[in-house]
C-alpha cells in the first residue's frame, strides 16, 4: 500500500510544541526530499546539513541508531545511513513512528517528525503539500543581520 501511497507527517518545533506543520509526502521519496519539504514548510532556506535521529532528546541524540545523515552522502566516515538513498516508507514504516529531524547543526533547529496517517496519492496532485500550519514559524536567522549592518 505504501508504495503508491503517501505519508501524512506532523512536524513540530521541539522547543515550541504549539508550532507545527502537517505535510503530505510521497512514501517512496527519500529522506532528503522530506527534509526539504519540512524546511520549506517553515519558510526556511534549505542550505545546511541535516539528519534524522531515532532518539528525541539528550546529549547523545546524534549517536542514536538508526540515524540518517547528509554526511553519509558526502563521503564522511559515519555510522549513519544515507538520506539520499533511504526512502520515507523505510525510515517511517508505521503510523505513530517518530524521529528527531535536526537541521543546521550550528543553529541546532530540532523538529519532532511523526507519522500521523498514511494516505493514497491523488491524481493531478503535487507533493509534497502542506496540509496545515499552526503557529508562527520562527525566523531562521533572526534579526541580527540588520542590526549588525547599522553598527558597521
Amino acid at each position: 500500500m505504501a508504495e503508491a501511497g503517501t505519508h501524512i507527517i506532523r512536524v513540530t518545533l521541539q522547543d515550541e510544541p504549539t508550532t507545527y506543520r502537517e505535510i503530505e509526502v510521497e512514501s517512496r521519496k527519500t529522506l532528503s526530499n522530506l527534509a526539504e519539504a519540512i524546511v520549506h514548510a517553515f519558510g526556511f532556506e534549505f542550505d545546511h546539513a541535516f539528519g534524522f535521529y531515532s532518539k528525541l532528546t539528550g546529549q547523545d541524540v546524534m549517536r542514536s541508531q538508526p540515524k540518517y545523515e547528509l554526511f553519509a552522502d558526502m563521503g564522511e566516515a559515519t555510522e549513519a545511513k544515507s538520506v539520499e538513498k533511504s526512502r520515507i516508507v523505510d525510515a517511517f514504516p508505521d503510523v505513530g513512528h517518530i524521529m528527531l529531524f535536526m537541521f543546521d547543526y550550528g543553529d541546532d533547529w530540532r523538529f519532532v517528525v511523526e507519522v500521523i496517517r498514511l494516505g493514497q496519492k491523488a491524481a493531478k496532485t503535487r507533493y509534497p503539500k502542506v496540509l496545515k500550519k499552526v503557529g508562527k514559524a520562527p525566523e531562521q536567522y533572526g534579526n541580527w543581520d540588520d542590526d549588525d549592518e547599522d553598527e558597521l
